[in-house]
């Protein structure tokens, strides 16, 4: 029930949700033919959208979380390196195999950085949420892309049944334990990483992040630092914009949720 209500009730405070409800108000309110009322929310819904997908704010509450936890240099050797599930696509029809989502990146990564011997094991970690179909884990999506980028079945391990990041923390530290794993290098997106560390790291588990995923680069920034018309432009809203913004904010609520509950 934890797991369904956590994907629920968050809906409805993320831009596209928020403006449903201020519109249904407003609706209400028109129904029981009070127009001026309604104006409020039309308002509200409007000024919503406008902020949350123009690229100053967007950028702005992005930037804030993946710059958190840049590697300063190279990052170092460890026991294993841990890639977190949400970045693939199940290898369903008419699909020709498993497709990487715009998180792909986590599982590219975690394959480079085993092939650069930066650890001798990779541990994959994720299931697959009931009313997202049935089918393989994706732990078992991920481990057919990194046998497929050339790394031994042998240096894979795997956690199928992990449904959020505190299952993935939980189910990695036992893996780690029936290994001997004393260290970890922490594969996840830029932004789920603030959150994704404070986990492992509250379950004493020894993580090095390794992010992966940036939505900004720093060229991108400084790019539309100095360019007018991409400031100017930048003031429109845009849905991919709106799309950054959402997983911003799903990450600062998920960290007061997790707060709340003890697990960061």
């Amino acid at each position: 029930m934890f797991l369904f209500l956590s994907k629920l009730i968050p809906l409805f405070f993320y831009p596209l949700g928020l403006n449903c409800v201020l519109l249904v108000i407003a609706l209400g309110l028109l129904f029981w033919r009070k127009p001026r009322l309604a104006t409020i929310p039309i308002a509200l819904a409007l000024v919503v959208v406008l902020v949350t997908s123009n690229a100053w704010f967007s950028g702005w509450l992005v930037r804030s979380l993946e710059t958190q936890h840049v590697p300063q240099g190279d990052l170092p050797q460890a026991d294993a390196i841990v890639v977190l599930g949400g970045c693939t696509k199940p290898a369903f029809p008419p699909r020709p195999g498993v497709d990487v989502s715009e998180e792909g990146d986590r599982v590219l990564y975690g394959a480079k950085l085993y092939l650069e011997k930066k650890a001798p094991k990779v541990i994959l970690s994720g299931g697959r949420v009931d009313w997202n179909g049935t089918g393989p884990s994706e732990s078992d999506d991920m481990a057919q892309i990194l046998l497929a980028l050339g790394v031994p079945n042998a240096a894979i391990l795997q956690d199928p049944t992990s449904l959020n990041t505190r299952e993935n923390a939980v189910n990695v530290k036992q893996i780690m334990a029936a290994n001997n794993i004393q260290s970890i290098l922490l594969v996840t997106s830029a932004m789920h990483m603030p959150r994704s560390l404070r986990i492992f790291q509250k379950l004493g588990i020894n993580a090095t992040p390794a992010p992966t995923d940036f939505l900004i680069s720093d060229r991108d920034f400084d790019e539309f630092d100095n360019n007018i018309p991409a400031q100017l432009l930048g003031v429109l809203p845009e849905a991919e914009r709106l799309r950054g913004t959402t997983r911003a904010l799903k990450e600062y609520l998920g960290m007061v949720i997790y707060w709340l509950r003890g697990w960061v």
